[in-house]
This record gives structure tokens, C-alpha cells and sequence, in this order.
């Protein structure tokens, strides 16, 4: 019977683009990404991963210091 790739997903090792560290792409072997908000993708081969789950960070407009008001915003 197939399992439709769920016994993989379980077992293996699943791939994720860590910041900070060198993330070789599964595609091509290269190490040029281009970082967007929810996965990054390979420059040369365009093989697209998931970022790890840490990796957001910057700031936003909901961070805490702007829901206390400390700061307003430009009109």
C-alpha cells in the first residue's frame, strides 16, 4: 500500500534554509540564496526552502514598543 510520501516525511531529515549558517541547495550545490519572507530560493537553480522557524526577526509595526505608543508614526 502507498503512504503517499507521510512514512518519508517522518523519517527523514527535513530541509530548511538556516540564517547564519552555510546552506548548500539540495538543487544545484551552490550557496547564493535570495531571502524572502516566508522561504528562500537558490540564485542559480531557483530550488525554493522553507525558513527555519527562528529566523524571523527585524522590526514591524506591531512590535511592543509601537503598542505602547513610545513612538508614533509618520504621516
Amino acid at each position: 500500500m502507498h503512504d503517499f510520501g507521510i512514512r518519508r516525511a517522518l523519517e527523514s531529515v527535513r530541509l530548511v534554509y538556516r540564517p547564519r549558517e552555510t546552506n548548500l541547495c539540495p538543487g544545484c550545490g551552490q550557496s547564493h540564496w535570495m531571502i524572502g519572507r516566508m522561504t528562500a530560493e537558490c540564485a542559480h537553480c531557483g530550488t525554493a526552502l522553507p525558513l527555519h522557524a527562528g529566523a524571523s526577526g527585524g522590526h514591524s509595526a506591531l512590535s511592543s514598543r509601537a503598542a505602547n505608543g513610545s513612538s508614533p508614526l509618520a504621516a
